[in-house]
């Protein structure tokens, strides 16, 4: 199906390759060779759905998965066969692999978030038009009567008119035609849809896979950072290559610094902090101070709760950690501050507030949660 729409494409994050350019998968041999003993055996369920956090190659798996299928011929047990695959490679140079990655597999459909209705953005959501759209497409024949795929991504953006007409699909799926649904949050799926997929849940990945698929995707990351990025990221490339393009892990260091001096917050060094969300052209910025401030209060509960250390993610982090969150009390208060101060930026946002002055009134929020928890 050809890509017609001058809209950034909603699948790809910005500056990073689109999932069907990037062929080879780091971190997840388990659910390839999962998928592969599958196929191998003769029964392919119709509908997989990829799990696991965002960014960590739940697409570029499925695009691999779709390359595979549609340039394996079926194995018809002559004795000319091919051999039974142990891999989803496919040469680059191969006529489906092209076709692709140019979206003009004519055996393939790509259902993904469309232009609102004045088509000047893109929509919020996948609309019910997009889900019958890929519905007719199936009800043709296809061209060698073969094999068809089609990826859903993200199934989460679904809304819900959406999702019911998806999940009379799955209830009576086309013949030949295999279904990879992508999910952020399967949690908030219809359950009936859930059932009928075959899931295949990938996990976050450990600071050497995730250097390497930065790397594939145009990012750098010194080796010394690795363990830091992969604390910080999740183990999610995506916000792996986010934390790079805006020197994340300078942030976090600058805010570890900063909290180094709760519960008598440095005045200036939370200005100077609030200065960079109040720049021009700093969305992204204060988007990401925002979620570094919300992951150093997970990090101090979690500390809290449970008395184990994570990796360092910044210089002199664990002992700040073991000074504000010294035992389960200390954790709950953090807990309930990160959901709270999430709420706040939430609103703040939604009425426009000042960046700057929303940022320094979470960080005074900390201060003084700090100087609660403080011995007397």
């Amino acid at each position: 199906m050809a890509a017609t729409d001058p809209l950034p494409e909603p699948d790809r994050l910005q500056g990073a390759p689109h999932p069907r350019e990037t062929h080879r998968l780091f971190g997840h041999a388990v659910a390839e060779a999962e998928f592969l003993r599958a196929h191998g055996s003769g029964r392919l369920h119709h509908a997989w759905m990829l799990t696991g956090p965002r960014g960590v190659g739940k697409a570029t798996l499925a695009w691999r998965m779709a390359r595979f299928l549609l340039a394996t011929p079926d194995d018809d047990g002559g004795m000319f066969a091919a051999p039974r695959a142990e891999t989803l490679d496919i040469p680059d140079s191969h006529p489906v692999a092209r076709r692709l990655l140019q979206l003009a597999e004519p055996r393939h459909f790509l259902l993904r978030r469309g232009a609102n209705d004045k088509e000047t953005a893109l929509s919020q959501v996948i609309s019910i038009d997009e889900v019958r759209r890929m519905k007719s497409f199936f009800a043709l024949s296809a061209a060698d009567g073969g094999r068809r795929t089609a990826i859903i991504d993200a199934v989460d953006e679904m809304n819900t008119a959406a999702a019911n007409a998806l999940l009379k699909l799955l209830e009576e799926p086309p013949l030949n035609v295999t279904l990879f649904l992508i999910a952020h949050q399967p949690a908030r799926l219809l359950p009936t849809i859930r059932s009928r997929c075959r899931e295949l849940r990938l996990s976050p990945l450990g600071p050497q896979d995730l250097a390497d698929a930065l790397t594939q995707a145009g990012g750098e990351i010194a080796p010394e950072d690795r363990t830091a990025l992969a604390e910080l990221s999740g183990g999610s490339v995506g916000e792996a290559f986010r934390l790079t393009n805006l020197e994340g892990l300078k942030l976090y260091a600058a805010l570890v610094r900063l909290f180094a001096t709760l519960p008598r917050l440095d005045r200036p060094q939370a200005l100077a902090l609030a200065d960079l969300a109040a720049a021009r052209g700093a969305a992204e910025t204060f988007e990401l101070l925002v979620t570094l401030i919300d992951l150093f209060l997970a990090r101090l509960a979690r500390f809290g709760a449970t008395g184990a250390l994570p990796p360092e993610a910044a210089p002199g982090e664990a002992q700040l950690l073991q000074r504000l969150a010294p035992h389960p009390l200390a954790a709950r208060a953090w807990a309930d501050l990160a959901q709270s101060l999430s709420a706040r930026a939430r609103r703040g946002k939604a009425v426009n507030l000042d960046p700057a002055a929303l940022l320094m009134d979470m960080l005074l929020k900390v201060d003084e949660t700090a100087g609660s928890l403080a011995p007397r």
